[in-house]
């Protein structure tokens, strides 16, 4: 197959070169020095521009020749402009108004943009053929400029009638004439576009191969053709490849992006990855995407590109990847292939992502993806717009509006969230789900963030427990001490309790930051109150029983330890059933059941512990014992029963988590 400015054209996809202007991403590859992968794509524009500049030259002839017999028919070249791909109406404008300038002069509309063009076309000619064959080229280049120089290509509103002549006319004799060497410069593209035989090698175009690199080209679009599925209906990933001397040369247009171009160069010494972007944060993910590659990279240098992005500029690295061994390279190869999907609307995934999650994390999460092959492009597809409407319907009030979804659910949660989208949202993709499935998949996942959201601050309330639990223990432990007769120290065990009181009040105080910055459940703010109300119970509890004499009966402190026992009993249990509901929005029914069973042991313990508060009443009352002996065995009795009271307070309020957690 020969190389058609229709195939090129076509089957590139690259930028079209129109008069007067190149691509931008040609004007990369040339600044990155393989100028060469360029040519067919430079060929196709060269034959556009032959048959834009032969038509134009034929409206001149058409518009002398109606300002000479203005009464014959006007022919406007209309479909001779679209089938040079321009409007039909500039040029018939220009025909039919052509008029006498002065004596052999004449003027005409856009008679100026015109010849302008004409200049441009000539141009764009003669590069298509220096990058084929540069002598041949700078031949050309030099006859254009005898042209020019001449006055003849001069954009102006009139022309004389002899310099249309000159420009549009073929003779052996005499000066040259731009005709002429339009038609050197079509048989030299034609002789190119013979030379590019056109292949379609594992979906690369390529040509000029030798029977070795088509194992190369295979291994690096094998990589390009298992992920390109993920970039779903973005243009992009189309390939080339041409061989350069002892090099072959492979391109990849990514994207869209205009300085977004990839040029990998094999030889016998390895693989040479030149690579440009305009986002400096994505060239530093796409050099991360090969750290298990022996690979040497450059420094990212600027370099300077009017008409790219904000700042006019572009970044370009180059990687160097020395193989001892075909397979090595060819594996290499396939993974460089594989990751260039990732690259396509990368900067626009970050900038979603940061809705949610940090700067840093945004691009831990698009590496993540990558790595795992899920990709991003699901998620801007459908996946970021769903996980901006499912926090709206599940979280309208525990997530304000502009607040980032990690600072109501924590770091860890939320990038598990937004790692769960991104593969949901591929994963239906490719299989043909429907968008309703994933919106369902997305909110269940929040839901459940938001539960176990509730469950770690259920843990700091767990927390709280825990050293009620402590103090309480302690005092048991001092009781049991003058019970036994052993030395105790009061001072001590006041201490003690007043540092566990205190650190759990600044518990409480924190949990209660969390539940109003979250706007948790109340009911969670509820058994904070309980249990600091239990602490601080035990701890005057504990200063009470410091105070109590050394010789109290041994009748006495037995019915308190017994009370003592039933309080630490009691803080096991809201312990245990705590435990337990922070596993119930999981559905396990054993923890509900566990959880439950743990409140009728609270309610159990708070009967028990009147039962022996009234019972170490009756015997204070009946033994005659002194003042201190009595005053300090009642109030100790109190403020244990005191405890389990809120304790069995505490329970009540576990039940109604649990019942909620279990209707939901």
């Amino acid at each position: 197959m020969i190389w058609r400015k229709e195939s090129i054209a076509q089957s590139m996809h690259m930028d079209a070169i129109q008069s007067g202007g190149r691509s931008m991403k040609s004007q990369i590859i040339r600044e990155l020095g393989e100028a060469e992968i360029l040519l067919p794509s430079l060929v196709a524009a060269g034959l556009a521009a032959n048959d834009r500049i032969k038509l134009r030259m034929s409206a001149l002839q058409a518009a002398v020749r109606h300002v000479r017999e203005p009464e014959r028919p006007v022919s406007e070249l209309a479909a001779e402009s679209r089938a040079a791909g321009l409007a039909p109406a500039p040029l018939a404008e220009l025909i039919r108004g052509a008029h006498v300038a002065g004596t052999g002069r004449i003027a005409a509309p856009n008679l100026a943009q015109l010849i302008g063009d004409i200049g441009d076309d000539a141009a764009e000619m003669i590069r298509a053929i220096a990058a084929g064959n540069r002598a041949e080229g700078d031949a050309a280049q030099a006859r254009l400029a005898t042209i020019r120089n001449a006055g003849l290509l001069q954009a102006a509103g009139d022309i004389e009638i002899t310099s249309v002549t000159r420009l549009t006319s073929v003779t052996e004799e005499g000066p040259d004439s731009l005709h002429r060497l339009v038609m050197d410069l079509h048989k030299a593209l034609n002789r190119l576009a013979a030379d590019c035989a056109e292949e379609t090698l594992a979906g690369a175009h390529v040509f000029g191969l030798r029977p070795e690199d088509r194992a190369t080209v295979e291994s690096f679009m094998r990589g390009v053709n298992e992920t390109r599925v993920l970039k779903f209906n973005h243009p992009g990933l189309d390939t080339m490849a041409t061989r350069s001397g002892e090099r072959l040369l492979i391109q990849n247009d990514i994207g869209t992006t205009d300085a977004h171009v990839l040029v990998v160069a094999v030889d016998a010494h390895g693989v040479t990855v030149t690579y440009s972007d305009v986002h400096l944060v994505r060239a530093r993910f796409f050099i991360a995407l090969f750290h298990k590659f022996q690979m040497q990279w450059s420094g990212l240098d600027r370099h300077a590109a009017s008409g790219l992005g904000e700042e006019n500029a572009f970044f370009l690295v180059t990687g160097q990847f020395p193989s001892e061994s075909a397979d090595e390279r060819n594996a290499f190869l396939a993974a460089l292939g594989a990751s260039l999907v990732f690259l396509i609307d990368w900067n626009k995934a970050r900038k979603l992502l940061r809705n949610w999650v940090s700067k840093d994390d945004a691009v831990h999460v698009l590496e993540w993806a990558a790595r795992h092959k899920i990709g991003h492009r699901g998620f801007l597809e459908l996946g970021g717009e769903l996980l901006g409407s499912a926090v709206r319907n599940v979280a309208p009030t525990r997530i304000g509006f502009g607040e980032r979804l990690d600072e109501a659910l924590g770091r860890t949660a939320t990038i598990e969230l937004v790692k769960s989208a991104l593969r949901n949202s591929t994963e239906a993709l490719k299989s043909g789900q429907s968008v309703r499935l994933v919106r369902d998949q997305i909110e269940a996942d929040l839901a459940r963030h938001l539960e176990r959201v509730n469950s770690t601050l259920l843990a700091t309330v767990l927390r709280q427990i825990g050293l009620a639990h402590d103090i309480g223990v302690e005092v048991s432990h001092h009781i049991e001490a003058i019970r036994s007769g052993r030395p105790t120290d009061g001072k001590r065990l006041t201490a003690r309790a007043g540092r566990i009181e205190q650190k759990a009040d600044h518990i409480a105080i924190e949990a209660r930051k969390e539940i109003a910055r979250l706007n948790a459940k109340p009911v969670i703010e509820q058994l904070i109150d309980r249990a600091e109300e239990t602490v601080d119970e035990l701890e005057q509890a504990a200063f009470i029983a410091s105070l109590l004499p050394a010789g109290i009966s041994a009748t006495l402190a037995s019915a308190l330890a017994e009370l003592c026992a039933i309080a630490n009993r009691a803080t096991e249990a809201a312990a245990s059933g705590l435990a337990a509901a922070v596993e119930v929005p999981e559905r396990r029914r054993a923890d509900s059941e566990d959880a439950l069973a743990a409140v009728v042991k609270l309610i159990d313990a708070e009967h028990a512990a009147d039962t022996g508060e009234r019972a170490i009443t009756a015997l204070v009352l009946a033994g005659g014992f002194d003042v201190a002996t009595s005053l300090s065995v009642l109030e100790l009795a109190r403020a244990v029963e005191r405890a389990t009271d809120r304790l069995a307070g505490f329970g009540h309020l576990l039940r109604l988590h649990i019942m909620a957690d279990l209707s939901a």
